[in-house]
């Protein structure tokens, strides 16, 4: 799950609350965002306050037990690479080994400028960042972590090439099926090209429920009536997706203020996918 840490409805009593019924209600992985400065383009999508990831993310594992943690998605460039592996494998070893780190190069030209970061060179800061990380984390010692997952986002193909260069998984974000199933065969094309492995698929798509199903070309996975959100499930499961990521934030901040929508179409999608695996194992 995306749990939104941001925006006009967030605070530390509803953050408590989402963890603790995304962990109630038996999912794997609850997620957050980052920005570091809201600038005019980043408060245009997602208004302060915004919860940084790491502190936000250190917090919850404080008061949560099983589910894991994660990025979605950390701006690798915001950060200085070996603080980057200081936080994260500090976070894993804290937290019990839950960590899972989704990374990206970024979008913000504004917030880029604010932090004294070249915008036009964000995709080589990236590349050259994620391998200082795990360097880093190479290093027995002080940033010896364990094996944290590694998440690449970007729906670009520079994106994709970054994932199986430099990820243990591909996350693209909030896609329709056909997108995502003709951008799956396009990985399979560019990791034969770079002569590697395969990463494993890890999609971020919608949770937005309806009481009628949504049609047209334009509907996005996880949108529509519950049946539709769980067709897409099955049919992301049939592609071999190791992990899908939920996202109830669709671009209004005044959603955040209610949060117990999403919390019912969340509850609505695990009853139907135990019932469907139940199903399953009947003989």
């Amino acid at each position: 799950m995306n749990v939104p840490n941001f925006g006009p409805g967030t605070d530390p009593d509803t953050l408590r609350r989402w963890a603790q019924t995304v962990e109630g209600l038996g999912f794997d992985l609850l997620m957050v965002s980052d920005h570091v400065v809201i600038t005019p383009d980043v408060a245009e999508q997602y208004p302060a306050p915004f919860y940084e990831p790491f502190t936000t993310l250190a917090w919850l594992a404080g008061i949560t037990s099983r589910v894991r943690l994660g990025t979605t998605v950390l701006i690798v460039p915001y950060r200085h690479p070996l603080l980057i592996a200081r936080m994260a494998a500090n976070l894993h070893q804290l937290s019990g080994g839950r960590l899972v780190l989704g990374v990206a190069s970024g979008w913000a030209r504004q917030e880029f400028e604010a932090l004294g970061v070249p915008f036009e060179r964000r995709g080589r800061l990236t590349d050259e960042y994620l391998r200082a990380v795990r360097a880093a984390w190479g290093n027995e010692g002080d940033y010896g972590p364990g094996p944290i997952p590694i998440w690449v986002g970007g729906n670009s193909d520079a994106g994709m090439r970054r994932a199986v260069r430099l990820g243990e998984a591909w996350h693209p974000l909030r896609r329709t099926m056909p997108w995502l199933r003709e951008a799956w065969d396009r990985l399979k094309t560019i990791a034969d090209e770079e002569r590697a492995a395969v990463p494993a698929l890890a999609p971020r798509i919608m949770l937005r429920m309806t009481d009628e199903p949504v049609t047209g070309a334009g509907r996005r996975a996880g949108e529509g009536a519950i049946g539709q959100i769980v067709d897409d499930l099955d049919q992301l499961r049939a592609m071999g997706a190791e992990a899908v990521v939920l996202d109830p934030f669709d671009a209004d901040p005044e959603d955040t203020r209610h949060p117990e929508k999403a919390w019912d179409a969340l509850a609505a999608v695990a009853a139907q996918t135990e019932a469907a695996h139940t199903e399953r194992q009947q003989p």
